[in-house]
């Protein structure tokens, strides 16, 4: 279904086209532009912070590309990236590699990314009433990449109790404080990185308002 929609065009109204270029960008994310995100993700998930059984935390990215590429493009993205990373550096294991791609790929970029978008809603509604705040888009995104850490340590951590590898009692509150810490890491890198792109090249946020 990601590449399906991935593939579909945007529609774009006549008289709101933009130039060419941008055009193109925005009806769909560029091969160039979903390798370079592949190739930060990639990098950004190679340092690893062990936990214990064998689990391990690091940054996923998974929101700041699909606000840059759209969540249908970041799923392909984390998917791609996490099959090389178990394939060729043994990084995450081979058998485990379903779970992976549901918790990050799937939990990190799509359930996050609506959380943004609902409490974007929140904060559009706020600003048509004259009741909006303006740090309230940073907060959404922060608080979205926060939570697409967290939340998918605590489907890992489920996933754990219910094979029968770690008791639920002890791996959640583990795996969910660890990753409690990680996540303020990539609300800062996420925040950051967005309003870069949105002060250099606004065209390029796809997810988002810009």
């Amino acid at each position: 279904m990601a590449l399906r929609r991935t593939r579909k065009p945007t529609r774009v109204a006549r008289s709101a086209m933009p130039p060419f270029g941008a055009e193109r960008e925005r009806n769909s994310p560029s091969n160039p532009l979903m390798g370079v995100m592949a190739a930060f993700v990639f990098g950004a998930q190679m340092l690893n912070f062990p936990i214990v059984g064998g689990t391990s935390g690091h940054v996923l990215g998974g929101l700041l590309t699909a606000l840059l590429l759209g969540p249908e493009a970041s799923v392909i993205v984390l998917t791609v990236v996490l099959i090389v990373q178990a394939f060729l550096f043994g990084d995450g294991g081979i058998l485990a590699l379903g779970a992976n791609i549901l918790n990050m790929a799937v939990i990190g970029t799509w359930l996050s990314y609506g959380i943004y978008r609902w409490l974007e809603s929140h904060w559009e509604r706020g600003r048509r009433h004259g009741t909006g705040n303006k740090g309230a888009e940073v907060v959404a995104i922060a608080l979205a990449a926060w939570l697409s850490v967290v939340l998918s340590a605590v489907a890992c951590a489920l996933e754990l109790a219910l094979s029968g590898t770690a008791p639920l009692t002890a791996i959640m509150p583990l795996m969910a404080g660890i990753h409690a810490i990680i996540g303020v890491g990539e609300a800062l890198v996420t925040v950051a990185a967005v309003n870069f792109v949105k002060r250099m090249r606004p065209e390029l946020v796809r997810g988002g308002r810009g």
